[in-house]
């Protein structure tokens, strides 16, 4: 069975059918069977043979039972075949799309046909016995943010498939794609660590776990704090109390500063604008947007804080937080950066807290995100640059390939000077996530072993645990 007719959309269909308009017509089924049943009962007749002849009778007597008077197909049917494609309920998975096609043929229908597609995945057919169905409809891809999803045709049939309904198409509304995350080892801490509460350890008196000394009792320590067997050994008669004191923890400040200026793909012949971008290749923007929220995850885990900064819109940043609920508004965050028209230069760096460190994700096209880590390091942060420039593609266009031999070079020598500088920069690129996970540790190793620096607290020094 195949759809003959263009499809239409339920609202057109219901809007040009007139209340005379047949609903079902005869498909080309029908007619191969009457006429075949016709050859073969006149062949057996004219051979001579009952038995051929009786082969055809079926054929002629089903052909005219589609065509009885209450059959579809020789009167307006009830009623149309009802479709809806809805957004699925229930939480967002990062990295799929997910819909629900609700289908609830006429009682003039023997089995249903549905068609579902998605734009860059195979289409997918179905046929089934003529009822009301829910197909839940779910699919894994590389895009992240607003993206077109699935466009469902579904068209009934009579008896004997000789008669069919108008097919209908519905299409679901635009979804939000949000980025998934992968496990990542150890990330980079910035140089100072602040607060009185957090996960790591600093070298600053306070509530802690790690054992500082033991200290005769003063105005001020607890009393929860003082160390009764040390006590009865050095004061027997109790003459003076002794207290067990500990380092304090400190928590960590993160903020994501995500390039969403740009959005190119591998193709170079797309970054002009013209042409359609495969929906089964990532963008830089969609590579930005899994590492930011890996390393967001990663960040969270350990119960710091996060934040997140947008270089392509001015509006308010997403102020550093730490646990779930923000990761999911970091999610919600990233998958809604966008370009915004032509990229313009920032008068200045977005404002960030003191003491944190800073995580560019750019694909380093241009000057600004130079002119950026100069501008944060002589402030004090420690700036991570993640290179979200996807591997690009050959193209066989002589005057394209000078283009991108010129910008790769220029690109290539803004990268030296961050590294020359002693700033980390990370590549993020290709579609399979083992390999950029392995890149990342590799390089925050790396980095931990030639620039190995005491982690220093606000106010103090020491060592970072």
């Amino acid at each position: 069975m195949t759809f003959g007719t263009t499809p239409r959309d339920a609202a057109q269909v219901r809007q040009v059918r007139q209340d005379t308009d047949p609903v079902w017509r005869r498909t080309p089924t029908g007619a191969i069977g009457l006429g075949t049943g016709v050859v073969v009962l006149a062949v057996g007749l004219l051979v001579g043979r009952a038995d051929v002849a009786l082969l055809g009778v079926p054929l002629v007597l089903g052909a005219a039972w589609t065509g009885r008077p209450g059959a579809p197909g020789a009167r307006v049917a009830t009623r149309e075949t009802t479709v809806r494609l809805t957004t699925a309920d229930g939480p967002v998975v990062p990295g799929t799309l997910a819909a629900v096609l609700e289908v609830d043929p006429p009682g003039e229908a023997e089995t249903l046909q549905v068609r579902v597609a998605a734009p860059g995945h195979r289409t997918v057919d179905l046929v089934v016995a003529a009822a009301p169905r829910r197909l839940d409809l779910r699919l894994a891809t590389v895009r992240t943010g607003p993206q077109p999803t699935f466009v469902a045709d579904a068209r009934g049939y009579g008896p004997g498939g000789a008669t069919a309904e108008d097919p209908i198409r519905v299409g679901a509304p635009e979804s939000l794609v949000l980025p998934a995350t992968m496990p990542l080892g150890r990330v980079p801490l910035p140089s100072r660590l602040r607060g009185l509460t957090g996960p790591h350890v600093s070298r600053r008196l306070g509530d802690g776990g790690d054992l500082r000394d033991v200290h005769p009792f003063t105005p001020g320590d607890r009393l929860r704090r003082i160390d009764w067997r040390t006590t009865a050994r050095r004061s027997p008669d109790l003459d003076e109390l002794y207290v067990r004191r500990t380092y304090s923890t400190a928590e960590a400040t993160t903020i994501l500063v995500l390039d969403s200026r740009d959005d190119v793909g591998p193709d170079l012949r797309t970054w002009r604008g013209h042409g359609a971008r495969r929906i089964d290749e990532p963008t830089s923007l969609d590579l930005a947007r899994h590492a930011a929220a890996s390393v967001a995850k990663a960040v969270v885990d350990a119960g710091d804080r996060v934040g997140l900064e947008d270089l392509g819109r001015r509006r308010r940043p997403l102020p550093a937080a730490g646990g779930r609920r923000q990761l999911r508004r970091l999610q919600h965050g990233l998958a809604m950066t966008s370009p915004l028209g032509s990229p313009q230069r920032r008068l200045r760096p977005p404002q960030l807290p003191a003491d944190a460190i800073v995580y560019l994700f750019s694909t380093l096209l241009d000057d600004e995100s130079l002119h950026l880590v100069r501008t944060w390091r002589e402030e004090g942060h420690r700036v991570v640059v993640v290179d979200t420039l996807p591997a690009v593609r050959p193209v066989a266009e002589e005057h394209l390939r000078i283009a991108w031999r010129v910008t790769s070079m220029e690109r290539d020598d803004r990268i030296a000077q961050m590294a020359a500088e002693g700033v980390l920069v990370v590549p993020w690129t290709g579609t399979e996530r083992s390999r950029a996970r392995a890149r990342f540790e590799a390089k925050v190793r790396a980095d931990e072993r030639h620039h190995a620096a005491p982690v220093r607290l606000s106010g103090t020094t020491g060592a970072h645990r």
